[in-house]
């Protein structure tokens, strides 16, 4: 999505703790989520990774000189962004809805998988200089990217609105938040769609929506339930992450990251002309059908962004 690139561990590491506070000094926690409950996410580093099987036809589509090499070298954001890719229990083992995609990809492609994790830019970068294969990382499909490098779509890009547990108030449109108090990240893409949605307030003649701004992704989390903001509109596998973590909050509307433009999607990308988009799409459209793709989703509490089809460079994003 990159709308909001990086979830900082410490909000996972906060809400474990706060949730699972009863562990003696030198235990080391698995999980997080109610204890005991088989929604409870593994965060060690013995993932038990849903995995998948070589399918000559589609490995075949590979470029000759990577089926040769055997390993297919993926890029990851090094940041912490639960559930996409963060640091398990070990604060070495990388583990995410992000990196069981991409095994689960390369499983069917027949090789075996080289993640490198660099920091955001770098992830570019890497594709530019044919270091990485591709790129799984939370990459939103944008028309100005298009131009540089091909996608093989695996995910909807969702944003969310996330408020305290029990609240009745859903949110639909522009006037389901007229007069609340949001809280939202600095030049993002859920910055824009709130300030438009407040603009459009003031013009039906409702209240214009009360816009808060905090320095730390923990301090979102804090304001909410101390009652300083009725809600926090964020991507939304990381409010999905805490909701399912933590136990204390909903959500309570869904949005696409492109608002009301263009459905927002994440996609596998590579350099343009490297040849393996094809073979992303046909591996990509192999596992949403054998199933192995929802039990991933799902792990990682992100059904609802499930796609039906891997499409190549849909439309995406608008240009700036």
């Amino acid at each position: 999505m990159q709308t909001r690139r990086t979830l900082v561990a410490a909000v996972a590491a906060l809400t474990a703790s706060a949730l699972l506070g009863g562990c003696g000094d030198g235990d080391v926690q698995e999980s997080v989520g109610s204890k005991g409950s088989k929604n409870a996410i593994n965060i060690s580093p013995d993932q038990h990774r849903v995995r998948g099987k070589k399918v000559d036809s589609i490995a075949a589509k590979v470029p000759a000189a990577i089926r040769e090499r055997g390993t297919l070298r993926i890029g990851g954001s090094a940041d912490a962004s639960a559930p996409l890719g963060f640091y398990a229990t070990d604060d070495k083992t990388r583990i995410g809805s992000e990196i069981d995609i991409a095994t689960l990809v390369a499983d069917t492609l027949g090789l075996k998988v080289d993640f490198q994790p660099v920091s955001w830019e770098n992830l570019f970068v890497g594709l530019d200089s044919s270091k990485f294969d591709g790129v799984f990382s939370n990459v939103t499909v944008t028309e100005e990217r298009k131009e540089k490098y091909d996608f093989a779509t695996y995910r909807l890009d969702d944003l969310a609105f996330e408020a305290k547990k029990g609240t009745s108030w859903r949110v639909k449109g522009p006037k389901d938040v007229a007069g609340k108090t949001v809280s939202v990240a600095s030049g993002t893409n859920q910055e824009k769609i709130l300030v438009d949605w407040s603009k459009q307030n003031e013009k039906a003649g409702r209240k214009p929506v009360d816009i808060k701004y905090f320095q730390k992704d923990t301090d979102y989390y804090l304001a909410l339930q101390s009652g300083r903001i009725d809600a926090y509109f964020g991507p939304n596998p990381t409010s999905a992450y805490h909701v399912a973590s933590a136990g204390q909050t909903q959500i309570i509307g869904r949005f696409s990251g492109g608002g009301d433009q263009v459905q927002g999607k994440i996609a596998a990308t590579t350099k343009k002309g490297s040849g393996l988009v094809d073979a992303y799409a046909a591996a990509l459209d192999h596992v949403i059908q054998d199933g192995s793709y929802a039990k991933v989703l799902k792990r990682w509490g992100l059904s609802s962004e499930a796609v039906k089809k891997s499409e190549i460079n849909p439309p995406g994003l608008p240009k700036p």
